[in-house]
C-alpha cells in the first residue's frame, strides 16, 4: 500500500511539473509596443527566431538590426537580457504574447512592454500622407529655455515610409523609422538602451512635435526645412584649458591595474582617449568603429584608452558592464574605470579638469608621438546619418595618418 501510495505521488508530481513546462514561443515576426507619456506606444518590431542554443531576436530600425540572444524563460516568465547594455524585459509570456517592462535597474526606470506574434506593420493606419519630408531639416529642441539645443534633421520618404535620423552637436539619435500619414509624422527606435519616440505636425516648410525618451522625459521641437544647414564643427566645442597641452589621469582597470597616458607602453606612440560609457549607443557605434579600425590597420604606433564613465550604482556592477562589452565586441584596447554611480558631465569633468568640458559621451582625444593634445572631437556621428559617417571615417584615418607620419 505503502508503495502504492508512493508511485502516485510520483506520477502527480511528474504531472505537475509537466504542467508547468514552458510554452513554446512563436517563430516570426513580431511587434512589440512600449509606454512613454501622454498615452503614447512606441512600436518596433523584431523576428524570433530558435536554435540550437535557445531563442534570439532580431530589433528592427531603418537599416539597423539589433541581435539579442541571452533568453531566460521558466515556468510562464521571461528574462531578456540586451546584449549590452545593462536593460532587460522582464514579464510573462505565451506562445502569442509577451508582457512586462523594460528595466534599467541602475537608472531605477522600467517602461511598461507588449508584444505580440505575427504583427509586421510598426506604427497603425493606412492614412495616405500629404507631406513629404525627404531631405534636410534646420531644427532646435527645448526652444527658449536653458536646455535648448540645436539639431540636424536627415530625412528619406518613400511613399508614407521615414527613415532617417536627427544630428545634434553631440551625436545622434541613430536609426529612426516610421511613417507620414496625413500631415502627421511618426517615427521610433529601440535599439536596447534607447526607447526614442518623435511625434510632429508637418506643413512643406514647418515640423512642429514632441519628442519622448522612454516615459521619463519629453520635450517640444520646431524644424524648418533648409537643405543647406549644417551644424557646428565637432572639433571646435570641447578644447584645453589655457595653460595645458597633454591630457593627464590614472585610472584602473577591470582588474585594478591603473593605466595613464603617461606609461611606457604609450610613449612615443599616437594615443586616442575615448570618453564613453557603456551605456551609451553613440558610444557603441564608436567604438565598433574604432575595433574594426585597428582590425583593418594593424600597428604598433597607434594605441587607444576607453575612459569609462559609469551610471552603475556599484563599481562591481560598472565593471561587469565594462566586461560585457569588452566581451561581446572583443574590444583590443584597455578600458579604465573613470567614475561610477552617475554619467554627469559636470562631476565627469572634475576627472579631467584641463579640459573645459566635457559635452557629449563620447569624446576623442587625438594626442601625438610628443604627448600633445592635437584635437577634441565632440561626440559620433555613427552609420545612421550615412554620409556624414563615412566622411567622419575618411577624415579619421588621413588625420592618424598624419600623426603616425610626424
Amino acid at each position: 500500500m505503502k508503495k502504492s501510495f508512493q508511485l502516485l505521488l510520483l506520477i502527480l508530481i511528474a504531472c505537475s511539473c509537466k504542467e508547468k513546462e514552458e510554452a513554446v514561443l512563436n517563430e516570426g515576426i513580431w511587434r512589440a509596443e512600449m509606454e512613454v507619456q501622454d498615452g503614447q506606444l512606441l512600436p518596433f518590431n523584431f523576428l524570433l527566431k530558435k536554435g540550437e542554443f535557445g531563442y534570439s531576436m532580431e530589433v528592427y530600425n531603418a537599416e539597423e538590426t539589433v541581435k539579442i540572444d541571452d533568453f531566460t524563460l521558466k515556468g510562464d516568465s521571461i528574462t531578456i537580457q540586451m546584449p549590452v547594455f545593462d536593460g532587460y524585459f522582464a514579464g510573462i509570456y505565451a506562445e502569442n504574447l509577451i508582457e512586462g517592462e523594460f528595466i534599467k535597474d541602475d537608472l531605477e526606470r522600467n517602461v511598461p512592454f507588449k508584444a505580440v506574434y505575427g504583427d509586421s506593420l510598426r506604427f497603425k493606419g493606412n492614412k495616405v500622407s500629404t507631406q513629404n519630408i525627404e531631405g534636410i531639416w534646420q531644427a532646435e529642441f527645448s526652444e527658449n529655455t536653458d536646455d535648448a539645443y540645436i539639431a540636424k534633421g536627415i530625412f528619406q520618404q518613400e511613399d508614407g515610409r521615414v527613415i532617417g535620423t536627427i544630428r545634434t552637436t553631440t551625436g545622434d539619435y541613430r536609426y529612426l523609422e516610421g511613417t507620414m500619414q496625413g500631415d502627421s509624422l511618426k517615427l521610433s527606435t529601440f535599439d536596447g538602451a534607447h526607447v526614442f519616440l518623435f511625434l510632429a505636425k508637418v506643413t512643406d516648410t514647418t515640423m512642429n512635435g514632441v519628442f519622448y525618451s522612454g516615459n521619463h522625459f519629453k520635450e517640444p521641437f520646431e524644424a524648418i526645412r533648409n537643405e543647406n544647414y549644417e551644424l557646428p564643427s565637432e572639433d571646435s566645442l570641447t578644447y584645453l584649458k589655457k595653460g595645458y597641452d597633454k591630457v593627464t589621469f590614472s585610472f584602473p582597470d577591470t582588474k585594478g591595474n591603473y593605466i595613464s597616458p603617461d606609461d611606457p607602453q604609450f610613449r612615443d606612440k599616437v594615443v586616442i582617449l575615448q570618453i564613453m560609457g557603456t551605456w551609451c549607443p553613440n558610444c557603441l557605434d564608436e567604438t565598433k568603429f574604432l575595433v574594426d579600425y585597428l582590425g583593418n590597420n594593424p600597428t604598433d604606433d597607434l594605441k587607444i584608452i576607453a575612459l569609462a564613465f559609469e551610471y552603475a550604482k556599484t563599481e562591481e556592477r560598472a565593471i561587469r558592464g565594462i566586461e560585457r562589452l569588452r566581451d561581446r565586441l572583443e574590444i583590443p584596447y584597455p578600458i579604465v574605470l573613470a567614475q561610477y554611480g552617475t554619467s554627469n558631465k559636470e562631476i565627469a569633468n572634475e576627472k579631467l579638469p584641463m579640459l573645459n568640458h566635457i559635452l557629449s559621451y563620447p569624446t576623442t582625444i587625438f594626442i601625438d608621438k610628443q604627448g600633445k593634445v592635437r584635437k577634441i572631437h565632440t561626440g559620433f556621428n555613427g552609420p545612421a546619418t550615412g554620409e556624414k559617417y563615412l566622411t567622419f571615417k575618411k577624415e579619421f584615418h588621413d588625420f592618424v595618418q598624419e600623426l603616425q607620419a610626424e
